[in-house]
């Protein structure tokens, strides 16, 4: 190829559209458990987590529930993937070897959500959330209706055995998870001859870069267990959530809409809550459930 303006600014669109291309080869699941806050500065407050509003009777004045009980933030984080590409190569009209490696940019730019979203559940038994506990625990503090404080589990650790699974409630506007988004990923090229990797090192640089991070909802709406999964346990890590009530005793109306798991853990889950009948023909009470989601993120 010769070397000019016009071959060069081809050339990073045939690049951008490969790296396009690959932008819709990852299958995104992290929606499923996240929601995504667009953020317009460095850092967002979420004074208001743990805070779940509910009617009551209008009794004298209003009761104002406050929105900064919790001093939780999450600050944004850079992100950026970079490749270069030898002058030469494009010289020598072997550019089309590096075409995959364009692809195979924009398919790991849209796993990157999946890895930072399931990647913090993962961490969730050692990872603090809004309330100051690991986000995974046995003993957050909640208000009792006499205005003592007592503590409630979202955790069954099972002595650190187990592979972990986990019960999520993903049907409310804030789900266990935020993905907060600064900046979506942007495509660059550097192929100027005075830049300064063209110059010094006779290379094209191509890269992408974003700013966001993750963080914890509430962790109410999540449960996780170390346990075997099966329909005992299952069943009661269902019955936990959907009994959950939160400050002052008031039932919170929690109900479980997914289970997540590792794929080591995928068919077994599938078998539990998919199976129309059980081994000894019995009808399978747990069929429809939940949705299973298998995430390789959390192997």
């Amino acid at each position: 190829m010769i070397i000019n303006h016009g071959n060069l600014k081809t050339l990073v669109l045939a690049f951008k559209a490969a790296f396009q291309g690959g932008l819709s080869q990852a299958a995104s699941q992290y929606g499923v458990i996240a929601t995504t806050v667009p953020s317009a500065t460095g850092t967002e407050e979420y004074g208001w987590l743990g805070q779940f509003p509910s009617m009551r009777e209008w009794l004298g004045d209003r009761v104002v529930h406050g929105a900064a009980s919790h001093g939780y933030s999450i600050r944004n984080k850079d992100f950026e993937l970079t490749v270069a590409v030898p002058r030469p190569a494009i010289e020598d009209d072997q550019y089309g070897v590096y075409t995959p490696m364009m692809t195979e940019m924009g398919r790991a730019i849209a796993a990157h959500p999946d890895e930072l979203v399931f990647g913090l559940l993962k961490a969730g038994s050692s990872t603090e959330c809004y309330d100051g506990q690991y986000f995974f625990d046995t003993d957050h503090p909640v208000i009792q209706a006499d205005g003592t404080t007592a503590t409630q589990s979202n955790w069954d650790n099972n002595s650190g055995s187990g592979t972990a699974w986990y019960l999520l409630d993903c049907g409310r506007a804030i789900k266990p998870i935020i993905f907060q988004d600064r900046r979506k990923p942007q495509f660059v090229a550097k192929t100027a001859n005075d830049d300064d990797n063209v110059f010094n090192r006779n290379e094209y640089v191509y890269g992408v870069d974003s700013r966001c991070n993750v963080g914890f909802g509430f962790w109410q709406m999540a449960y996780g267990s170390r346990k075997a999964l099966d329909e005992t346990n299952l069943i009661a890590a269902f019955t936990a959530m959907a009994e959950r009530k939160g400050d002052h005793g008031r039932p919170l109306g929690i109900r479980p809409t997914h289970l997540l798991v590792p794929p080591s853990l995928e068919f077994a889950a599938r078998k539990l809550v998919n199976a129309t009948t059980l081994a000894n023909g019995a009808d399978n009470v747990l069929k429809g459930l939940v949705e299973v989601v298998s995430a390789p993120w959390l192997a």
